[in-house]
């Protein structure tokens, strides 16, 4: 599929406002433009399939950068570096994707993965984020401060009331995430409303080591960043997580009610940030 092509079809270009920006050189807003799209999508190729080993499709592989049919219909979130030029200034992204979107390519992407029927029935605006990633020289609390003050300045234009998509556990080995798996479905699991449930294809079981023999510090401390930081501001899982073997990756869906989440965002993304461990 020539994403491309199908951008320029399904999206009109538009000036895009800067959502946020810091005193220095990066800022964030939307992508306006297909160079602008194949920047994020470029950056993408190089972290998931260069530096993490994901498998690409001949077509991914021959253009060097990741796509699928969901770009198309996306809003694409980019931190920008003022002082590079060209696609290299795309330093990190996001892909964000309203719900009358993905109804206009069939649904969301996440349902590949997991049955999201509370989240289709959901009674607010929904919106799915993924495919996230950072270029390694930009990995800290910056970068990723601009991308969550990003997401929450698109979410309050939109009026979205929840957040949702994939994080991804590295590795395809069920039984070296145990901990890390047994963890989260004993202490963020989501409210029954509200649980998804991994397809049978692909599911793996969470529930793997007793809740009482479990060291949340410990585990919390063994997951991966961008899992925690959901978790900081609140966030819970569906049940049971999905395999990925194009990407070598265990998922579990993530869910965020904005009404529940925006005290937490202040307290650990805001001016006030610092380091949170479970209670």
């Amino acid at each position: 599929m020539n994403v491309a092509v199908d951008f320029a079809v399904l999206q009109t270009e538009r000036k895009a406002p800067v959502l946020d920006a810091v005193p220095s050189r990066l800022e964030v807003r939307l992508a306006c433009s297909q160079a602008e799209v194949r920047a994020a999508q470029e950056l993408r190729y190089r972290v998931f399939f260069e530096e993490m080993g994901a498998k690409p499709s001949s077509a991914v592989a021959a253009l060097k950068c990741d796509f699928d049919m969901y770009d198309a219909v996306a809003d694409h979130l980019l931190v920008i570096d003022a002082a590079k030029r060209g696609s290299d200034a795309v330093v990190g992204t996001y892909r964000l994707i309203r719900k009358e979107a993905a109804m206009r390519v069939g649904g969301f992407y996440t349902a590949g993965e997991f049955d999201i029927a509370p989240l289709m029935a959901y009674p607010g605006k929904v919106l799915e984020l993924g495919r996230s990633c950072v270029a390694p020289a930009y990995r800290n609390r910056a970068a990723m401060q601009l991308l969550w003050q990003g997401i929450a300045s698109y979410a309050n234009e939109h009026d979205i009331d929840l957040l949702f998509g994939c994080a991804s556990l590295p590795g395809l080995i069920p039984e070296l995430l145990a901990g890390d798996l047994s963890y989260l479905h004993h202490f963020h699991l989501a409210p029954p409303e509200l649980r998804v449930q991994a397809l049978p294809a692909n599911r793996v079981e969470m529930n793997m080591i007793a809740k009482e023999n479990i060291n949340q510090r410990r585990a919390f401390s063994s997951l991966p960043p961008l899992v925690k930081g959901y978790l900081r501001i609140g966030g819970f899982i569906g049940e049971g997580a999905a395999m990925d073997r194009d990407f070598g990756t265990i998922d579990v869906c993530l869910m965020m009610p904005l009404k529940q989440v925006e005290d937490r965002y202040s307290r650990h993304y805001g001016c006030q940030a610092k380091e949170a461990t479970p209670e």
